[in-house]
């Protein structure tokens, strides 16, 4: 049974923690800092060491809870779709529309650098793995279906890393292209030449 002092705990990390990811939904990870998350939270800036070590910490905590809104929305997104070709697509439209809602939360997790070592290695390998996590059972299926091999799968998950990412910098940081449209027309012909099944040569696989 959860003792009293365990459900305090609890709920008083939870306000901080609700704090911290509003700053980097609202304003960005330039905007978070001990006071301002604990004058959001509603308590003194001393209160938020009853209950984090740091704000490496709290921010670690953050990052895990935004990777999995996002796998979330990727859900609900494709949600009665077939898996496969099609709901791969749909899914990684999704990451991307996540990100462009909230690009405070893209750049906390693939610009910032975080200064605890640990925090930085264990939070980059979760990043690292977001798009493979929820391409898994469309590439799966894919394989399963005889469409690809696995090594194929392997060349399609990172094209879809590595592209994603690199479309969501130049639009979010750089402006290109400046128009949302065109950006996703870019997204489209990237996720096709990604996916796409004719054009992974036999030298790949």
């Amino acid at each position: 049974m959860v003792s009293n002092k365990e459900l305090q705990e609890k709920r008083m990390r939870g306000y901080f923690i609700e704090a911290a990811k509003e700053i980097l939904k609202g304003e960005g990870v330039k905007a978070l800092n001990v006071r301002a998350v604990s004058e959001r939270a509603g308590y003194s800036f001393a209160t938020l060491y009853n209950y984090f070590k740091d704000l490496n910490e709290l921010t670690f905590i953050c990052v895990q809870d935004f990777l999995d809104e996002c796998d979330a929305f990727a859900d609900a997104q494709s949600l009665g779709r077939i898996i496969g070709v099609e709901r791969l697509k749909i899914r990684m439209k999704a990451v991307i529309n996540y990100f462009t809602q909230y690009p405070g939360i893209f750049e906390l997790c693939f610009v910032e650098k975080m200064n605890d070592l640990g925090s930085r290695q264990s939070t980059g390998r979760m990043i690292f793995d977001l798009t493979d996590k929820i391409a898994s059972d469309d590439l799966g299926a894919m394989i399963a279906d005889g469409l690809i091999s696995d090594s194929q799968a392997k060349i399609i998950g990172m094209s879809l890393r590595n592209s994603i990412a690199g479309m969501l910098i130049f639009y979010l940081n750089r402006l290109q292209p400046a128009d949302y449209k065109e950006f996703m027309k870019i997204v489209e012909n990237q996720l096709d030449s990604a996916i796409g099944l004719n054009e992974i040569s036999p030298d790949q696989i």
